[in-house]
């Protein structure tokens, strides 16, 4: 029960003197003590109902309240029986350390309040698990949909005052009763669970997130996909959904955490229902992505992608742009608590599938069925992304003063405008980055290619080549999660990460140690300055204010940096050597 009930129910002789604010907290039970120091008492949740006979003077209130505050209670009431009008100092403390306080009436006595609250929480307990225990027999055989993870999610809020989402690895939210929660706070949130649940423990995990703490309840995929109880966990921690409940679960009966993982498993069987109707999906890429790589003829490959694209998008015949995306997670060790076996035998194509999957949902959509427009296959250690995009509205008629028909599209390096469909490798794992990041911990990677758009079949072959060869440009740079995308592949970019380890430090030494060892040894800026000449394409006058030098000064600099290396700044190979050798450093 709540505060609030007590204040509304006059019989009690309850007034609020502080902590309107806090009228939300639950009551899970009731003391009565007149003890200065009543902590080895408490358990946190309580009433607490006191005469006042432990307060001296003024000075005793404010630590008669910490005392309270530090033990989790939920509530004071003072008698007015003894003193009369409760005392400012007492009103003071309870401010101070945000500390319901009533006052008691001396006509009620504290057994009548006791007895009250005790009939209450006793009632709520008992009358609340049975009948959110009934409640869900009847929706597991009402059906395998059994009304949907948000009926359940309306029944620990209406039943046991419990608000609850069920959220994805990444964050997303899937179902929730009320208000929805915010981005950030799922991620974060997400990330927590990934991160306990690679270390082994056993759920719930607590956290503490915003100022609020939150219980995360695993839901394991139990249905026809399910992995043997004796699985790696690397195998699904990065695709099993978690329920978070804002509470603190650690002190519950056991009677309400078998409850909690009751819910579990009911939201688990809706998880199998929504992963079995991905199977036509999946089954729908697979054969694109087998005629594709085994080069069929493209009338072949188009007739697979015009029966592909009503399933994809609805209401649309074709879908006049595909885009391709790549993605593989590699384990590098034998993994943490929990754990089994070496990375060998994990299967990497059906986590990246699953994982896929997820990146690919609009992070704007909310809901489990937002991902109906991913089709996601997988071949050996990569999972593969057959992305369909809509049609782009025609550009409005331009002025004279307007862009002209031939402008160049947007910089790779720009946002997507509101209208450009396509998929951004960058934007792609922005949401998601750091939550993965704690699943994948210190033994994973997921690495993700994405491919420019194309608009008929012939280019899909060309697509795969173009999305695999971007992923491989990520999986050259440092970090648990990387992408990169077409555009990278048009420069040096591509040809960098391939370039042997030994030959790159061959490389950059020949032309960099004897700079690096000069400004050590004479605390100069030879390397600082030789970037912002690069930069500055070897302008001398922009170079020299954007280092805030005479030009005369960076000339002697310019001049040190080819005594040192053998090299003139005014050929254009040695330019390129150097800006190469930065690049690679």
């Amino acid at each position: 029960m709540r505060l609030r009930a007590l204040l509304e129910t006059d019989a009690l002789g309850l007034r609020l003197l502080g902590g309107e604010d806090e009228l939300d907290r639950t009551v899970r039970g009731v003391m009565t003590t007149d003890l200065r120091d009543p902590s080895r008492y408490l358990s946190g949740g309580e009433l607490v109902l006191t005469g006042l006979a432990w307060r001296r003077d003024a000075s005793d209130s404010e630590p008669f309240v910490r005392i309270l505050a530090g033990a989790g209670v939920a509530g004071l009431a003072a008698g007015e029986a003894e003193l009369g009008d409760i005392p400012a100092d007492l009103v003071e403390a309870c401010v101070q350390h945000r500390l319901p306080l009533f006052a008691v009436n001396e006509t009620v006595a504290f057994a009548t309040i006791t007895e009250h609250v005790v009939r209450q929480v006793s009632g709520e307990r008992a009358g609340d698990l049975a009948a959110v225990v009934d409640r869900h027999r009847r929706l597991m055989t009402s059906g395998p949909a059994g009304g949907g993870p948000e009926v359940v999610l309306d029944l620990l809020t209406s039943d046991l005052d419990l608000r609850a989402w069920v959220l994805s690895p990444t964050g997303r939210q899937i179902a929730g009763a009320g208000a929805p929660l915010p981005a950030p706070l799922g991620a974060a949130l997400a990330g927590h669970h990934l991160a306990a649940t690679r270390t082994g423990r056993r759920g719930p995990y607590r956290a503490a997130v915003a100022g609020s703490t939150y219980s995360l309840f695993p839901i394991r995929n139990a249905g026809r996909g399910a992995v043997p109880a004796a699985r790696d966990v690397r195998e699904s921690v990065l695709s099993d959904w978690l329920l978070a409940v804002e509470a603190d679960a650690s002190d519950w009966p056991a009677a309400r955490l078998d409850l909690l993982q009751g819910v579990t498993q009911l939201i688990a069987v809706e998880r199998d229902r929504r992963d079995a109707a991905r199977t036509v999906r999946r089954r729908l890429a697979q054969e694109v992505l087998e005629l594709v790589q085994a080069g069929a003829a493209p009338a072949e490959i188009a007739a697979r992608l015009r029966v592909a694209a009503p399933v994809l998008l609805p209401g649309l015949g074709v879908a006049p742009q595909w885009q391709v995306v790549v993605a593989r997670v590699d384990w590098t060790a034998a993994g943490t608590a929990g754990g089994a076996g070496v990375p060998g035998d994990i299967a990497g194509g059906p986590v990246a599938q699953a994982l896929l999957e997820e990146i690919l949902v609009d992070p704007a959509v909310s809901g489990p069925d937002s991902a109906d427009r991913i089709a996601v296959a997988h071949t050996g250690e990569e999972a593969i992304a057959l992305v369909p995009l809509p049609a782009v509205p025609a550009p409005l008629p331009e002025t004279v003063d307007g862009p002209t028909d031939n402008a160049a599209a947007p910089d790779a390096g720009e946002a997507p405008s509101a209208q450009d469909p396509a998929l951004h490798a960058d934007a792609l794992l922005a949401a998601v980055r750091e939550p993965l990041s704690a699943g994948l911990a210190d033994d994973g990677r997921l690495t993700l290619g994405v491919s420019a758009a194309v608009h008929s079949a012939e280019g899909l072959r060309g697509a795969l080549e173009e999305a695999r060869h971007a992923r491989r440009v990520a999986a050259a740079r440092p970090g648990r999660v990387c992408a990169a995308g077409h555009h990278e592949l048009a420069s040096h970019v591509l040809l960098l990460p391939f370039v042997p380890d030994d030959v790159r430090r061959a490389f950059t030494a020949r032309l960099l140690d004897p700079l690096r060892d000069y400004d050590r040894r004479h605390r100069a800026e030879l390397i600082e300055t030789l970037e912002a000449f690069l930069d500055c394409d070897g302008s001398w006058t922009r170079c020299a204010a954007r280092l805030h030098l005479h030009v005369n000064t960076l000339r002697y600099r310019v001049g040190r940096i080819e005594q040192l290396t053998g090299r003139d700044l005014s050929r254009l190979e040695d330019k390129l050597d150097f800006f190469l050798a930065l690049r690679m450093s």
